[in-house]
């Protein structure tokens, strides 16, 4: 083989496309799962505070959105 062929093949081979599709995909699930667990984490933590405070006594209602 020479260098022209080789770098024919090089440039129409596309199976290493599938792979870097892959990993951008993955990275696109692992940041909205990062996104959803970070909301999560905020909303549970609200309401845990809310739960507290209602238990000391300095808050009677924990169903509202705060």
């Amino acid at each position: 083989m020479n260098i022209k062929q080789i770098m024919k093949d090089f440039i129409e081979d596309e199976s290493g496309l599938t792979a870097v599709e892959y990993a951008i995909a993955g990275g696109l699930v692992v940041g909205g799962m990062i996104a959803a667990f970070n909301q999560l984490g905020t909303n549970a933590t609200s309401k845990l505070n809310c739960l507290a405070s209602a238990v000391t006594g300095a808050s009677s209602d924990c169903t509202s959105g705060s």
